[in-house]
């Protein structure tokens, strides 16, 4: 690609890579500013595109009809976004035939997730011969978790052998946050006890000490942890084999009634939040139930992580229902006042893109609710590494 002399060197083309679906942005880094974006869905569907190849022919189409040219444009960079970084991948990595192959072992470990970012990663690279390919990894933020936060006690010659203990995902989502939460109270993040909810159709938890993670509540998968939208989250393990017994399913069959069946669509048939909302507000008693369970498992999390961390700073709010439900958040710091975490009702409801606090003036820790940028995030950490 020819790169004009007078193009920014800030702008990046940030791909998310799922089995069916490609989502893009392209935006310039150094001022936020998101050019445009989209999603090419229904990959390798009857009514989609073949594979990620057309995928991303699609997308430089879109592109075009908004007079966006890729060739012309002078794009420093493609950052992607890789789920599973194992313990090799530990900061963002330029993309080479080397880092394509660690990723595809890391399948192992992801296999719905690592996958279709190869996939991606190999027709954006086609597509883009001339330009550096990063890859920004989930796990990268989690991967110092201390010794005995990311230990299983599972024969120690086992995990040695698969890569087993706990790696813990969003991390580009916590690190981007924790990091705003600090400038929104105006500390440095090194002086900060941090616990970060990420609260989406995904959940997770993060204990931050001085701006390293040292506790996480997803595990080996993105599984285990909070109750998310078709995730069970933490179940007694031996659950997988009284379900073998009893209900004769195999393996594949187990995953997926916990990755997929389970959560609040398992509890109350719904896994969209503001639609079991609209549940709750008339009497539905599964989806109070579901509610019920699911800020249950969040303060359960809460709790550990003031033991784990000794102190607290900040409880931070982001992603899709941490951003937007402040029943939930109200539910959530419900009776933790002598812990020094209430929020205020009127800052709490208050409707806002910004970064906010919402605990009382005064109190021992600040309450902020704290929007996520994984796409921002990526496309900076993708600027500094090639310069």
């Amino acid at each position: 690609m020819e790169q004009r002399a007078d193009a920014p060197r800030d702008l990046v083309l940030v791909i998310n890579s799922g089995s069916s679906s490609l989502k893009y942005q392209l935006l310039r880094a150094g001022r936020a500013e998101v050019l445009t974006k989209g999603t090419i869905e229904r990959i390798g569907e009857p009514d989609g595109v073949a594979d990620h190849d057309a995928a991303m022919t699609a997308m430089t189409d879109q592109l075009a009809d908004r007079d966006l040219h890729l060739d012309r444009l002078g794009v420093v960079a493609v950052g992607h976004r890789v789920v599973h970084g194992g313990e090799r991948f530990s900061e963002p990595t330029v993309i080479d035939d080397a880092v394509v192959a660690a990723i595809d072992e890391l399948s192992a470990l992801a296999p719905l997730h690592n996958p279709p970012a190869l996939a991606g990663i190999r027709a954006a690279q086609r597509m883009l011969p001339d330009v550096p390919h990063v890859a920004v990894f989930d796990t990268a933020f989690f991967t110092g978790l201390p010794e005995a936060a990311r230990t299983y006690a599972v024969p120690t010659e086992l995990a040695a052998r698969h890569g087993i203990r706990r790696y813990g995902f969003h991390g580009t989502s916590h690190a981007y946050v924790s990091a705003l939460a600090a400038e929104t109270v105006g500390r440095p993040t090194e002086e900060l006890d941090q616990i970060v909810l990420h609260l989406g159709n995904g959940c997770s938890a993060s204990a931050i000490h001085h701006g390293a993670a040292v506790e996480t509540s997803m595990g080996l998968t993105p599984l285990q942890g909070l109750v998310m939208g078709t995730r069970s989250g933490d179940v007694d393990p031996g659950l997988h084999g009284f379900l073998a017994r009893t209900e004769r399913l195999d393996a594949g069959a187990i995953d997926t009634l916990l990755n997929k069946q389970s959560g609040l669509k398992g509890l109350a048939g719904v896994n969209d939040f503001r639609e079991l909302e609209q549940r709750r507000a008339t009497g539905d008693a599964a989806a109070a139930l579901a509610f019920a369970v699911y800020v249950h498992r969040i303060r359960c999390y809460v709790g550990a992580y003031l033991v784990t961390l000794g102190r607290l700073d900040t409880l931070v709010f982001t992603a899709g229902v941490g951003e937007n439900n402040a029943a939930l958040r109200a539910a959530v710091a419900d009776g933790l006042d002598g812990f020094g975490i209430a929020v205020d009702p009127a800052r709490n409801q208050a409707a806002s893109g910004d970064p906010r606090v919402i605990s009382p003036d005064g109190t021992a820790v600040t309450v902020l609710v704290v929007p996520t940028d994984e796409e921002l995030a990526i496309a900076r950490q993708a600027v500094a590494l090639v310069g």
